[in-house]
């Protein structure tokens, strides 16, 4: 159990690391550090980081999502949804969301480019999350509240910490 919870926090601290010092500076989390550091300080930070450490575009741009996909389909894999009648196990929420981001920056309802290597890279990880750690008994999700299920909510939603001001 420790070492899924270390592999979640190192795969949120890897995509945080690539959207803080290669990503437009006009995401909430870089918007955020600079409001910390300042401009100059958050510029001169990144550009050092940059130069030692150069980085292709794909790890740029596809595994951060990958990385993410990666631990909300940990933190999904033990519970479901339940609809009247239905339970739906969460395990397939993580591939259904980076789809539909995908679709979305398809459609131009958000910002970004569609990308079918983002796609590809999700669902890696999202096997891969599900090899190494299979699901342990399902739980609804919204029955109770838990360290758990707050978990499991809050890895979803740290994906706003994404999102592209104008």
């Amino acid at each position: 159990m420790i070492r899924k919870y270390i592999l979640m926090a190192l795969s949120l601290l890897g995509s945080l690391f690539i959207y803080l010092f290669y990503r437009t500076q006009k995401t909430a989390i870089n918007e955020i550090a600079i409001s910390l550091l300042s401009e100059s300080e958050y510029q001169a930070l990144r550009e050092s980081i940059r130069s030692a450490l150069p980085l292709n575009d794909p790890t740029i741009y596809s595994l951060p999502e990958g990385l993410w996909v990666f631990c909300i389909t940990l933190t999904s894999q033990s519970f479901y949804f339940k609809f009247r009648q239905l339970q739906l196990p969460c395990v397939y929420l993580p591939p259904v969301v980076a789809l539909g981001f995908e679709l979305f920056q398809l459609l131009g309802i958000t910002k970004g480019r569609f990308d079918v290597v983002d796609i590809a890279v999700s669902l890696l990880f999202w096997m891969l999350a599900q090899f190494l750690f299979p699901k342990n008994r399902e739980q609804d999700l919204l029955a109770s509240f838990s360290f758990r299920n707050s978990l499991c909510v809050l890895s979803y939603c740290i994906v706003y910490l994404a999102h592209v001001f104008d």
